[in-house]
């Protein structure tokens, strides 16, 4: 069986101790190093080649948000399972946005170290149920729908340029002139990086505003 090799990033002692028990337990795992602080976190990384790097977020010298962007930048196929007391969805989203696979709150129990570790070395993510619903209201919060950038008039003319209208149509019906309409439908293509009267079409289609 072929070991999954793991790489423990904590700057407390007995943390590191505490996970390399939980994960030296396990018949697919091995400890093969251990950091201090990201900087090193880095540099194991570079030549040991783990497989799962579980870090923790906030240490010494180079946090974990940093070491993990430089991780993914020198050892694309490393993951990173980022730990941290941090139920907050500040510190889950600035992880994951460097690269990490999973989060993980440390009073989890150590079933949940094991599936995370297990389910990242598989390249699947891995989400505390912790900070699941933190992390979609941060989401709901931040993501912002491409239709929401547009103007009432301009979902009113991408509409109609997506039925088919053609400018002249489209100022008839709105009571507006045709140099009005043309600077609407600049300004969608130009909010919505489309390009062509095509691209209009299918970005209803695909967005469900038109068949």
């Amino acid at each position: 069986m072929k070991k999954i090799k793991i790489l423990l990033a904590d700057d407390h002692t007995l943390v590191r101790r505490g996970f390399a028990m939980i994960v030296g337990a396990q018949p697919d795992m091995e400890v093969v190093g251990e950091a201090r602080n990201g900087r090193e976190a880095v540099e194991l990384s570079r030549s040991l080649h783990p497989d799962v790097v579980v870090m923790d977020v906030t240490m010494p010298e180079l946090n974990g948000i940093e070491g993990t962007r430089r991780i993914g930048d020198e050892c694309p196929r490393t993951r990173v399972l980022a730990v941290s007391m941090h139920r907050d969805a500040t510190y889950v989203r600035e992880i994951l946005r460097a690269g990490a696979r999973g989060y993980l709150v440390k009073d989890a129990d150590d079933d949940a170290l094991i599936e995370a570790i297990r389910a990242i070395a598989r390249g699947e993510g891995y989400l505390s149920p912790a900070v699941s619903e933190a992390v979609l209201s941060d989401y709901r919060k931040h993501v912002v729908h491409p239709v929401d950038l547009l103007t009432s008039r301009e979902r009113e003319v991408l509409l109609m340029i997506a039925e088919g209208k053609t400018n002249k149509e489209i100022a008839n019906l709105l009571r507006l002139s045709v140099y009005t309409v043309e600077a609407h439908r600049g300004k969608i293509m130009e909010k919505l990086n489309l390009h062509s009267t095509g691209d209009i079409v299918r970005f209803a289609i695909r967005n469900g505003l038109t068949s």
